[in-house]
């Protein structure tokens, strides 16, 4: 890997590319180191087994949650009418399920493979060069990161309430929802996936908010096609741990080390 000097101030367009650069340079790191990145699959298998089973019984009850969301405004239409208000509800319901379940994965997935992931972002950290930071063993560091990722997981639970009433627009709510759901959910990918690196710093979540927003482009450019990618059935697997060595770089990246 080659070392980069963070230039003082790039285009916005720039950032975004750089911050898609790094997710496939995460990629790439399959090929540097497979086993690391092979073994943190298993966490994510684990994430993905439980939001599927949980999305098997919302898809089973999904008609009786249209019935009721619409029971107390549309249960004198006519019947057309009343149907449509049903599938209408039924698809709002179902976005901002999917959305919800694309934002929480890779939260969930941190929660359960922490001492995986924090192995595959040390490994690339004394690739690149030592730093100072601590390598502290992965039962003091895990309380924190999964404190970070739960309230990370409570900022999704509420954002996604305005996503989901915004899929009951007609027309325009279902194109819309979608895309404001990708817009949030790539923010806060970003804010999860650099967790680690950042807390190794001693960069704790409300700095790490402030140091990002400060490169938003590049958050966005490395977080939404994380987002996106989790809408691939079985893609989402294979994401996180290359994402968790994205979110290294980027993180040294923002601190002016070496990527």
């Amino acid at each position: 890997m080659s070392a980069v000097t963070p230039p003082v101030r790039t285009s916005t367009g720039s950032e975004f590319l750089l911050g898609l650069k790094l997710l496939g340079r995460g990629f790439g790191m399959y090929a540097k180191y497979p086993g690391q990145l092979l073994l943190g699959l298993i966490p994510a298998v684990i994430a993905f087994l439980i939001l599927l089973a949980a999305f098997v019984v919302l898809v089973v009850f999904l008609g009786d949650l249209g019935a009721w969301t619409t029971n107390w405004f549309a249960e004198e239409w006519s019947t057309d009418a009343r149907n449509a208000a049903r599938l209408l509800a039924q698809a709002a319901i179902a976005v901002g399920a999917i959305w919800l379940a694309v934002v929480t994965y890779t939260s969930l997935t941190l929660i359960i493979g922490d001492p995986f992931y924090e192995k595959i972002s040390e490994q690339i950290e004394h690739r690149l060069g030592a730093s100072n930071y601590p390598d502290l063993p992965w039962y003091r560091t895990l309380p924190r990161n999964a404190m970070d990722s739960v309230r990370v997981i409570g900022t999704q639970l509420v954002l996604s309430i305005p996503v989901l009433l915004l899929g009951f627009v007609p027309f325009a709510g279902q194109l819309l929802a979608p895309i404001v759901g990708l817009l949030i959910g790539g923010w806060l990918l970003s804010v999860d996936l650099t967790g680690i690196p950042f807390n190794r710093r001693g960069t704790f979540l409300r700095e790490r908010r402030k140091v990002l927003r400060q490169h938003r482009a590049l958050a966005l450019g490395f977080g939404i096609p994380v987002a996106a990618l989790s809408l691939v059935p079985f893609a989402n697997i294979l994401v996180i741990p290359a994402a968790i060595a994205g979110g290294t770089l980027l993180t040294r990246y923002v601190h002016g080390e070496r990527i």
